[in-house]
């Protein structure tokens, strides 16, 4: 072989090799190195608050009750919370919890098992909690369209079923028309459900229904994001519900929001019924101006728009419809603050907050400690003005 046919040979060997590196490296980058449903919440931080959480829940069994079973969930550190010394303890029945976690979102609970149980049991957890506001100042003209979605979102981009198809739909079909290179659709849609809901704690589903809230076009909570959930869907974005504590006094400590997957920003938290409830506060007070009131409704809602979370919010779970860890009798929509069954039926879950409501198979009772005061940013408006 000549030196000039070993020179070719040298070369046709470097660039096979820089071919092969670089289908390997296409093979190893597909959409999904950026796009990751795994990915920790990109944010800014600030004012950080320590708790220390003290949260019992007190079940009632039926007379006479063979097996009853409770999860509980069990609150996890990431990006935006961090939680230690954490302890579970029984009263007067002595259980020891198994904490194991679900396989679709990845929530974390504790499960107990009473035998023979003589009148009410008592489950406490006790924990600290370090917990941020959370700002991701997103830019709806900076968010990017996703043609197809890596197989991670499944479990975020599946449809609830909506009762009414035709309505449904027409209303999408408005919002994705009103929001044409106009930004993230996501936005009218959040939009659509400030105009569309009213608050009602005493006609609302508890389960993040958005059969509930379209239909009905009133609820809590759940209900205004699990219809933002589904509405995001249906215009491509993932969503996720997401469920927690509220760290101070409160006659029902659960709080529901949303989080939307909106590239290049990843997940973020959005409260559209806290919202909603501080603008209608803003329009109420007689001792603001009416320019006053139009700025400050327009930062609450500037704020929540661009992604926001406070430092007296707790994340305990996230997602929709999945079985709990060990299996429970069927999957469940969410998990509030707790799932009881008792000889293989299931309890009805309790609505503290509805002030109709006299009856309860369990309970929550809780007490929050922090290490400084703390602003209510829903409930403060000094808070606008610092944002």
């Amino acid at each position: 072989m000549t030196q000039n046919q070993n020179r070719l040979t040298i070369a046709s060997y470097f660039l096979l090799a820089l071919l092969t590196a670089s289908l390997h490296a296409q093979a190893e980058k597909p959409e999904s190195k950026s796009l990751r449903a795994d990915l920790p919440y990109q944010v800014k931080k600030s004012d950080p608050v320590n708790h220390e959480v003290e949260f019992s829940v007190v079940v009632t069994p039926p007379y006479h009750c063979k097996v009853l079973k409770v999860w509980v969930p069990v609150p996890q550190t990431d990006a935006a919370q961090e939680i230690t010394a954490s302890k579970f303890t029984t009263f007067p029945q002595q259980v020891s919890p198994q904490i194991s976690n679900e396989p679709v979102y990845d929530n974390r609970f504790a499960y107990f098992e009473f035998h023979d149980p003589h009148g009410a049991q008592i489950i406490t957890h006790r924990f600290r909690a370090r917990a941020w506001n959370l700002h991701w100042n997103m830019n709806p003209a900076h968010v990017t369209r996703v043609e197809q979605w890596p197989s991670s979102f499944e479990p975020y981009l599946k449809p609830q079923t909506v009762a009414q198809p035709e309505q449904f739909q027409q209303v999408i079909q408005n919002i994705n028309a009103g929001f044409q290179n106009k930004g993230p659709g996501l936005i009218g849609a959040m939009n659509w459900i400030d105009r569309n809901l009213t608050y009602d704690h005493i006609h609302a589903s508890l389960q993040a229904d958005a059969n509930h809230a379209f239909e009905q076009r009133r609820g809590h909570c759940s209900d205004y994001h699990g219809l933002c959930a589904t509405m995001g869907r249906a215009l491509g974005y993932p969503t996720r519900v997401t469920y927690g504590l509220a760290l101070y006094p409160k006659n029902s400590p659960s709080h529901c929001k949303m989080e939307a997957y909106l590239p290049p920003y990843g997940w973020i938290s959005f409260d559209l019924s806290e919202t909603q409830k501080l603008a209608k506060q803003i329009q109420s007070d007689k001792e603001l101006t009416a320019a006053q009131k139009t700025s400050l409704t327009q930062a609450a809602r500037e704020r929540t728009l661009s992604g926001f979370r406070e430092n007296s919010w707790l994340l305990l779970t996230r997602g929709t419809d999945y079985q709990l860890a060990p299996p429970a009798l069927k999957p469940v929509r969410v998990v509030r603050t707790a799932y009881v069954e008792a000889d293989g039926e299931i309890l009805p879950e309790p609505d503290p907050a509805n002030i109709k409501k006299r009856e309860f198979s369990w309970m929550t009772s809780h007490r929050y400690t922090a290490d400084k005061p703390f602003k209510k940013p829903f409930k403060d408006l000094s808070t606008l003005n610092a944002d």
